[in-house]
């Protein structure tokens, strides 16, 4: 056999990978998302830290993120009133009104803590892409 003809030696073109979501993760979150008064203990791993609080629904996460804006002080503080309102409209526009539903892309925490290296950061509220959740527990540390 030729090298020209063995398809070790066929050059070729680079591959592209996207990160998955875990589809187990998604399938917990959209469920979660029926329900905007329920919430989980989860544990994440994300960028090699660890990441934990109660998984919560989009709504609820909003419904937080919209509070805690209006409690921001500046001479931007007015503009920022709609702003989780408006964010929606626009999501609802580019997805449209009557698609099915879609699996979520993205995963909302409260009370989350975050910890690496030996420190930790509280965040009442916390948004991420499932693409970067490499691991997941349900529960919290003890």
């Amino acid at each position: 056999m030729s090298a020209e003809h063995d398809p070790l030696h066929q050059p070729s073109a680079p591959i592209v990978t996207e990160p998955v979501p875990d589809l187990q993760l998604q399938l917990l979150v959209r469920l979660l998302g029926q329900d905007a008064e329920a919430a989980l203990p989860i544990t994440l791993t994300v960028g090699g830290a660890f990441l934990h609080g109660d998984l919560i629904s989009h709504e609820a996460w909003t419904t937080g993120w919209a509070h805690s804006l209006h409690g921001v002080d500046g001479p931007g503080a007015k503009l920022l009133e709609r702003f989780p309102e408006q964010v929606d409209e626009v999501v609802e526009e580019r997805q449209g009104r009557s698609a099915p539903q879609r699996l979520p892309q993205w995963i909302h925490l409260r009370d989350a803590i975050g910890v690496a290296g030996g420190g930790s950061v509280v965040m009442p509220l916390w948004r991420g892409r499932l693409t970067d959740v490499s691991g997941w527990s349900l529960g919290k540390p003890k």
